[in-house]
């Protein structure tokens, strides 16, 4: 398949999705710079993609023949005799590119207009790239792969399995406008904590079920909110997030009655295009949230009756039980104590007391119980906990078969907590499925593909994750260790760094920072970053390896001790990891075993931990490997 680069300047971007269109419509692979993942250096994934392509098109406009980086695409182009040109507004190529043909295109406003299209397809095909299909009139428009990808995490499992199902019904295809917005935090009309909380919800609700709607790409919440209270203009907030639309809106009750209003704004020009009042009664909530997303969803998709039911939402139409489970997912956001989290708990068994159907307060139920089965509690109380976590989400998935959080916690409390990959794979793949347009669920779907050693797939999760939640640390960090766990530990050394600018101070940065410099050789590195490092367990876990490495054992043995001393039964993995790199196989078994016994989380680890390559032809070792689920 003939794959053309498209060079063109940002204010032409609307012109350039319709000739997308047309282009991949008639078979070609198109590659422009929406398609860049977060991650890589802009001039690199640049240079590589027009050295990949066989031809280039260049979309001249005023703006166009004005930018330095659309001249250098064209110049390299005309040197590797891949240079194909197209005037999108009349403008003429400048020098010296006007010595070369330049076909003019002019589209309509809804993208309709063939006028120069069969005379571009000819210009590829002069140069040995006829289009696949020969059409010669213009395609309509259809999502492309990589667009798929953008949209949903790892676009190609959706689309195959669906992928009918979403064409017939109208999901894929629309209007041709841009289909990425974000949800901004909703203002409080009024004053007080339940005020407050209700308007939190308000908006996560309504950008979870945009979310949901396979088409749009929406921004996580974490990024959304990181423009809080900040006076950024709508223009600068749809740059940063990369998206065209903003939903702004206030809301608060009054009377009994919900109120307040929402607009969806075009970000560049700044101008409404949907208002939204709300006026109605405060147990209408659930309706009210389902109309706007409904309505921003046939704006922007022409999808029309594009409400999800409750099987979809996991949500509640009883006010109380909606507001107890808000109080809760407020408390476990805290998460400041054991106190804070027993409490988020019982609010989320409050809603459920509340609404006996309610999926979403048995999703975080079941969560939360994972929490606090790891963090407190003996070990010999593990299991009691983890199987009443499991039965809350198995619950959820009851209640709502296709809401993506009930699986996404049963993956997560098979995986993490009972250390059970086979168990966890169905469900984790169900929530992506379900959830791949929300940045949480991609994120743990990637990192459990990263610790199975499926790579790529972890590598397309996590950066389709980081194009909705490009201003989160967390998924930098998931990235991070993604790339240290496949050995590419400079990349997972970028991605760190990544994180921190963006959450600084960033837990663990040095330790993580400090694996990937040990295991690259960088001895002095490695130490230095270790010595930064604040937490206990992190700080002596390093130095013992690192002071392993150099050859000094009694300093090694030294640390190992003070953690040993400290963390009593708490660091078995660390225990496991020190002892491999110190050459006592027979003690590392043991902290392996141990670690085995009371499910220590670390384990998920163990498929590529490069501390522990020294245990790797053991066969005891690679027994627990098979025994967890990984290939021994």
């Amino acid at each position: 398949m003939p794959q053309i680069f498209i060079s063109y300047a940002r204010s032409a971007e609307a012109e350039v999705r319709t000739v997308v269109g047309w282009l991949e419509g008639a078979g070609y692979d198109v590659w422009w710079d929406r398609h860049l993942l977060a991650n890589r250096s802009f001039s690199d994934a640049i240079e590589e993609q027009l050295d990949a392509s066989d031809m280039v098109l260049v979309l001249w406009s005023k703006d166009a023949a004005a930018s330095e980086w659309v001249r250098a695409e064209a110049d390299f182009a005309r040197h590797n005799k891949k240079l194909v040109q197209a005037s999108i507004d009349g403008t003429l190529p400048p020098l010296p590119f006007n010595q070369f043909h330049c076909e003019q295109i002019r589209i309509s406003r809804n993208g309709d207009s063939s006028e120069g299209w069969n005379k571009l397809l000819d210009a590829f095909a002069h140069r040995g790239a006829e289009a696949p299909y020969q059409s010669r009139s213009v395609p309509t428009q259809r999502i492309s792969r990589r667009s798929a990808l953008a949209v949903g995490g790892v676009g190609s499992l959706v689309i195959a399995v669906g992928g009918y199902a979403m064409w017939s019904s109208g999901l894929i295809g629309g209007t041709g406008e841009s289909k990425r917005l974000a949800v901004m935090p909703f203002r409080v009309i009024g004053d007080g904590a339940t005020q407050s909380r209700l308007a939190e919800g308000f908006a996560i609700e309504i950008r979870s079920i945009l979310a949901r709607n396979p088409l749009l790409h929406v921004a996580a919440r974490v990024s959304s909110d990181a423009f809080r209270d900040q006076t950024a203009t709508a223009g600068e907030i749809c740059e940063k997030l990369n998206v065209d639309y903003l939903l702004n809106g206030d809301i608060g009750v009054s009377g009994g009655r919900l109120v307040g209003s929402a607009e969806l704004a075009e970000g560049a020009a700044e101008r409404i295009v949907r208002p939204f009042d709300i006026d109605a009664p405060l147990d209408s909530i659930l309706k009210i949230q389902q109309s706007i997303a409904s309505q921003i969803i046939e704006r922007l998709s022409g999808a029309k009756n594009a409400g999800i039911s409750k099987t979809e939402t996991g949500g509640t139409t009883n006010v109380a039980a909606y507001d107890a489970f808000l109080r809760g997912r407020e408390l476990y956001e805290v998460g400041t104590s054991e106190a804070t989290d027993r409490a988020a708990l019982a609010e989320f068994e409050n809603a459920i007391r509340l609404d006996p159907e309610y999926a979403a307060a048995f999703a975080m139920r079941g969560r939360t119980l994972g929490l606090i089965g790891n963090l407190y509690g003996s070990p010999d109380d593990h299991d009691a906990v983890f199987n009443q976590a499991i039965t809350s989400a198995q619950r959820a998935i009851e209640i709502a078969p296709r809401f993506a959080d009930g699986y996404a916690v049963l993956g997560f409390i098979r995986f993490n907590r009972q250390l059970d990959v086979n168990a966890a794979k169905e469900p984790y793949q169900r929530a992506f499925e379900l959830g791949n347009g929300d940045a949480d669920i991609l994120s743990r779907y990637a990192n459990f593909c990263g610790r199975c050693g499926q790579f790529a797939l972890a590598r397309e999760a996590i950066n389709a994750a980081i194009s909705l939640d490009p201003l989160n640390a967390r998924v930098f960090r998931f990235l991070g260790n993604i790339e240290y766990g496949s050995g590419n530990y400079e990349a997972a050394i970028r991605s760190y760094e990544n994180a921190q600018a963006l959450q600084n101070p960033l837990s663990s940065f040095h330790y993580l920072v400090g694996l990937s410099h040990l295991a690259m050789g960088d001895l002095g590195k490695a130490k230095r970053n270790f010595e930064a490092e604040d937490f206990f367990v992190w700080n002596k876990t390093g130095l013992a390896v690192v002071e392993a490495k150099l050859g000094n054992e009694s300093a090694a043995r030294a640390h190992l001790a003070e953690l040993k001393d400290r963390q009593k039964d708490k660091s078995n993995y660390q225990y496991l990891q020190v002892h491999a790199q110190l050459g006592e196989r027979e003690a590392a078994l043991a902290a392996m075993n141990e670690a085995w016994r009371v499910r220590d989380a670390g384990l998920t680890q163990i498929n590529n931990d490069p501390l522990l390559d020294p245990l790797r032809d053991h066969p005891e070792f690679n027994r627990l490997l098979s025994q967890i689920g990984f290939a021994g």
